[in-house]
């Protein structure tokens, strides 16, 4: 079991994941919990981090008593032991004691390497899973707060970690099997890892999804169960479509791509892991336990001809090369995309005429115009030749994605896409489809993506009745 920030974010929040725990060991002889930090936990210790970075000795201070009030809440609205919640406030402070230390010295260096931005980033996790531990051990259940970096072994890119597999096998056998095996339950760090030579490592961004899923494919589990905050992955963001459900069931395929394009419910790494041991993975609401949530599914599994959900990736930019010089020369979009990548830019999505007249792809604005120098670089000659003719960019676009595992065996799905964009007005820059059709990938104009995730959507509902 996973729970996220939101789900660690109070007292009460705790409370209510410890709930979940008790009530699933009852029905789990074996169980392991991971943790994210509290919620907002991490933007501030990373905020304190790179102000001091940039000279500001007191923006990280500050933030150290916020982050004293705010757990010190916890541990009082959580723990009824006197001793208890000092010894708990002791372990937590001490990390926040770490804070300041580093951030002084990132400080006095004057930088913040990939390196010291994880040892700091992690803090946040080390310090929640001593809250729910207490509480669960206050509630009668053996549990003991292990950190991750003694089970996930992981390289060293600081940032954005790969786990060793192998390695991280051994370790969470030796360190974990005993134990759970015992009746107790772990309450781990997600999110952290460390190095062959104990460095700390974080493995990106709404890692500690893709902590459960290591650990979940490494102890071989029955199942993975992701604890959010909402009742699972639906049809497309509430906030943009009230008429938003939840979806019983989603294929590996299908959440992966969801993910991919803009669902937060899951990380997309989570994925990976799981799939390759066939292992259930869930979508659950702390708040809501009762609901039924988000059961993924194999790929193998039959599914229905129909668009499950639509996403939305905002804040793109497209970029596109063109020039009638381009036609049937081979080795244009290879250029292309190795100049991106040499940019260290990952791009979301391509779409390409067969001639190579023309080639189109985003990338997230904020790197645009560090992916056009890259390109009007490696094409210096052909622009001044004018075999090439332009390198634009349009920013302001957003990437619409249609996902459902079973379109590819229905006919027309595309058709009523399109149709019901026409009908609403809405203008489609560029389109992009795997041929698996899994997915349908739609740029459009940020003014129009509602409308277009609105107007798609109506085709899900029509489906149902």
């Amino acid at each position: 079991m996973k729970f996220g920030g939101t789900s660690v974010g109070s007292a009460e929040a705790i409370a209510q994941s410890a709930e979940i725990v008790c009530a699933a060991k009852k029905d789990w002889p074996a169980l392991a919990v991971i943790v994210s930090a509290m919620s907002g936990v991490t933007d501030m210790l990373l905020n304190g981090a790179n102000t001091a970075a940039s000279g500001d000795r007191e923006t990280f201070r500050r933030l150290a008593r916020e982050l004293r009030a705010k757990h010190e809440s916890a541990i009082n609205g959580l723990l009824d032991s006197t001793a208890e919640r000092q010894a708990v406030r002791e372990r937590v402070f001490s990390y926040l004691d770490e804070f300041e230390n580093l951030c002084h010295a990132v400080n006095t260096l004057g930088e913040a390497t990939p390196r010291a931005l994880d040892a700091i980033s992690s803090l946040g996790e080390r310090m929640s899973i001593h809250l729910l531990t207490a509480r669960l051990r206050q509630m009668g259940l053996a549990s003991e707060a292990i950190e991750a970096s003694d089970l996930i072994l992981t390289d060293d890119l600081f940032g954005a970690a790969n786990p060793l597999m192998e390695e991280t096998t051994v370790r969470v056998e030796k360190r974990l099997r005993e134990k759970m095996d015992n009746g107790e339950v772990p309450v781990i760090t997600g999110f952290i890892g460390a190095t062959k030579t104990g460095a700390v490592t974080t493995l990106g961004r709404g890692g500690s999804d893709y902590s459960a899923g290591i650990l979940g494919a490494v102890l071989n589990a029955n199942a993975v169960w992701i604890w959010t905050d909402v009742n699972g992955v639906m049809t497309a963001d509430p906030r943009v479509v009230s008429e938003a459900q939840t979806l019983p069931e989603l294929s590996f395929r299908e959440i992966s791509e969801l993910a991919y394009y803009g669902a937060k419910v899951v990380h997309p790494k989570t994925i990976r892991p799981v799939i390759e041991r066939g292992i259930e993975l869930w979508i659950k609401n702390t708040f809501n336990p009762d609901h039924p949530g988000t059961c993924i599914v194999p790929d193998h599994r039959r599914i229905s001809g129909k668009i499950k959900a639509v996403t939305a990736i905002k804040g793109q930019s497209m970029i596109t090369i063109e020039g009638r010089g381009m036609l049937g020369v081979p080795g244009v979009a290879a250029r292309t995309f190795g100049a991106v990548a040499k940019a260290g830019v990952s791009v979301t999505l391509i779409t390409q005429a067969s001639s190579e007249q023309s080639i189109c792809f985003s990338v997230p604005s904020v790197l645009a115009s560090r992916v056009r120098a890259a390109l009007e670089e490696e094409f210096r000659l052909e622009l001044h030749r004018r075999d090439m003719d332009s390198i634009t960019a349009l920013d302001q676009v957003v990437i619409v994605t249609v996902v459902g595992a079973g379109m590819k065996h229905t006919p027309g799905i595309a058709g009523k896409i399109f149709s019901a964009l026409g009908n609403q007005n809405v203008n489609v820059i560029a389109i992009a489809q795997g041929s698996s059709e899994c997915s349908i990938s739609l740029i459009v104009d940020a003014n129009e993506a509602d409308a277009a995730v609105r107007a798609i959507h109506e085709l899900i509902v029509a489906s149902k009745t």
